[in-house]
């Protein structure tokens, strides 16, 4: 039952860390941008003075754990929990202006005070918002923190209105706000107009990872271990020591190393991790190398060629066809016509006629492999074309299809065969 409850215990800490649900106590690496944006912020939440700046970095990079990060450690000053108002954007749901302006007014609680007023313009319409909060003797404002995730998209808006709008509140004495930017584009400035640009501070963080093999281990390491607040002393003790051995494991070592040169992101470490902690339990209650190496597979799975397991046999003798033509033809791209004459000569060799397929059945199997995309049309190739005329290319590459043959369940001898001399 102990350890029931203590496996239980180590599954619900691990999974918040690797989903991310919890902020980690101290960010680690970036100490100075950490302080930098937390100095820049508490100005603008304390001083009331405005501030324009932007985060970049790759996906994965840690951008928005460092501004939630900035965040609750700037929410714990009593000056600033009764101060600062927040407003999130996101690229990807406000896709315009229009509706933007509706999620800062939701997001500020103005709905009853806008209520049915039509305005002139957006920078009258965000003026008279930044107006609203202003305190009763309209001496002070609220500072307004603007979060823009996925900022390089707000500069695709019709004339970057609202970059342009709360760039020029920032800039000028109207109300103090601080517009953070978060991006993963490195050319995002080549995005602003010319006018969006003058009004921007020109700051920028950038988080761009600096961590060697051996920091990456290390790391490792302190997302698996249990804290010493762990109510179970001897458990968590055990754990680690699990954890220490894991990583001392020369298996175990090689596969990290292939995850560090692919991606040296945190979202792909704790995806890692999370698939290692789904393979323990209370019979098993410790990572092992194996479990590891497993994990490591199944983020390397190629899954277009896992998509082959799942062809009937005739698509996956169409592939073949395809293939073959790959071969003659040097790459060159084909269309269903040459495919099932291709796919014929083989028939003719045969003498049973077991894999004789009508053309309406060959052309459906055909248009299933480019819903797959396993097949996509000739860029240019006309629509007006017959569908058995259009121009195809094949996505698929030589070790592919013959790592599915080898896999395919209870694949005919005959056509392994004839995939073989196919590749000759």
């Amino acid at each position: 039952v102990k350890l029931t409850i203590g496996f239980t215990q180590v599954q619900q800490i691990l999974r918040e860390r690797f989903c991310e649900r919890r902020l980690p106590d101290r960010l680690e690496g970036v100490e100075a941008q950490y302080k930098h944006l937390l100095e820049l912020l508490r100005r603008t939440a304390i001083h009331g003075e405005s501030n324009s700046v932007l985060i970049v970095g790759p996906r994965g990079a840690g951008k928005t754990t460092l501004l939630q990060c900035v965040l609750r450690d700037l929410q714990k000053e009593e000056k600033v929990q009764k101060n600062l108002l927040q407003v999130h954007l996101n690229g990807l749901l406000q896709t315009d202006d229009r509706i933007a302006l509706k999620e800062i007014t939701r997001q500020l609680h103005l709905e009853n005070v806008v209520g049915d007023k039509v305005f002139g313009s957006f920078a009258e319409n965000l003026a008279f918002l930044l107006e609203a909060l202003k305190k009763g003797n309209r001496s002070s404002s609220c500072p307004v923190l603007f979060v823009l995730d996925e900022f390089d998209l707000f500069a695709h808006h019709k004339n970057q209105t609202l970059l342009y709008n709360l760039f020029d509140v920032s800039q000028s004495a109207q109300a103090p706000i601080a517009v953070v930017g978060v991006t993963c584009r490195l050319d995002v400035l080549e995005l602003l107009e010319k006018r969006v640009k003058s009004r921007f501070s020109h700051r920028q963080i950038h988080l761009l990872s600096s961590l060697n093999f051996t920091q990456y281990l290390e790391r490792v390491w302190t997302q698996l271990s249990l804290p010493d607040s762990f109510p179970d002393k001897k458990f968590a003790q055990e754990w680690n020591a699990g954890v220490k051995t894991l990583c001392e494991d020369k298996s175990v070592e090689e596969v990290l190393q292939r995850h560090f040169n692919s991606s040296k992101d945190f979202r792909s470490l704790h995806m890692l991790l999370m698939l290692c902690l789904s393979r323990v339990s209370v019979a098993k209650p410790t990572i092992k190398p194996a479990d590891l190496l497993e994990a490591s597979r199944m983020c390397f799975a190629d899954t277009t060629a896992n998509m082959l397991h799942g062809l009937s046999i005739l698509e996956l003798c169409l592939v073949i066809a395809m293939k073959h033509l790959n071969d003659v033809y040097e790459g060159e791209p084909f269309n269903l016509q040459m495919v099932h004459n291709e796919f014929k000569k083989f028939l003719h060799r045969k003498s049973n006629s077991m894999y004789n397929f009508e053309q309406p059945v060959v052309m459906k199997a055909f248009e299933h492999l480019q819903q797959l995309e396993l097949i996509r049309p000739v860029d240019g190739s006309s629509a007006k074309v017959q569908r058995e005329y259009q121009l195809m290319r094949l996505t698929l590459d030589h070790s592919q299809i013959m790592e599915a043959l080898q896999k395919y369940p209870q694949c005919p001898t005959d056509i392994k065969q004839w995939a073989m001399s196919a590749f000759g």
